[in-house]
């Protein structure tokens, strides 16, 4: 496991203009706790965050370095603004490298499923996220998924996933990751549902007019009137 490293500093819990200032600065307030620890209020670099982010994914394993040592913590709740996607708040957590944590793992999907490049169907992603054990160094940025063979009505569960050396799923292994399903079915569905609901409606509204012609054309003549 490549050692990723991201200075920190500690800060005073401010008020909100006080975190507004941070963040103009291109600095994000954040949070580190853990076992056995206080929580304390820290500061770290937007850009040095988000490029380790981007190089080591959101399960990297950091130390934090602050001016009286190194933390060991991993990322436990990140917080963006709806706007810009800037991140706007962290939680980091330590941890022990000797300990095996739980984390979500990132699912990537590789190719196209033969249901859907040859047979017109459709790919529905349904967990895009597996929750794992495993210790810290075994933790994998992202577990990737072949979908090419494929076809309609086929799908991949947690079952299917790749074995990975110290890692444990801990989802069910019926849970369904991804299925393909044919649109066509559901289209025809659809339009049968129409149909029938069409049929249902129209003889009512055909039925109450042929009632009200047949009431007139069979009412008594009234008093006096010429037959």
């Amino acid at each position: 496991m490549k050692e990723v490293i991201l200075e920190a500093e500690s800060r005073t819990a401010g008020s909100k203009s006080a975190l507004a200032a941070i963040r103009k600065e291109g600095k994000v307030p954040a949070v580190i706790y853990g076992k056995d620890i206080k929580a304390e209020s820290i500061i770290v670099d937007s850009k040095a965050f988000l490029s380790l982010i981007a190089a080591h994914g959101a399960n990297a394993v950091i130390n934090l370095n602050f001016k009286d040592g190194k933390k060991t913590a991993i990322v436990k709740s990140l917080q963006r603004d709806i706007l810009t996607q800037e991140p706007i708040h962290i939680d980091f957590k330590t941890i022990s490298l000797k300990d095996k944590i739980e984390v979500l793992v990132p699912i990537h999907i590789e190719g196209v499923a033969d249901g859907v490049k040859n047979f017109g169907g459709l790919m529905e992603f349904i967990v895009r996220e597996v929750q794992v054990s495993a210790f810290p160094a075994d933790i994998p940025q992202r577990i990737s998924v072949d979908v090419s063979s494929l076809g309609i009505g086929q799908g991949i569960t947690v079952a299917d996933l790749p074995k990975l050396e110290g890692v444990e799923y801990i989802q069910a292994p019926s849970t369904l990751i991804v299925h393909i399903v044919t649109i066509s079915v559901e289209e025809e569905k659809s339009a049968d549902a129409a149909a029938v609901g069409a049929e249902a409606a129209q003889p009512e509204v055909i039925s109450k007019g042929k009632k009200d012609k047949e009431g007139e054309e069979g009412a008594a003549p009234a008093a006096g009137a010429k037959k």
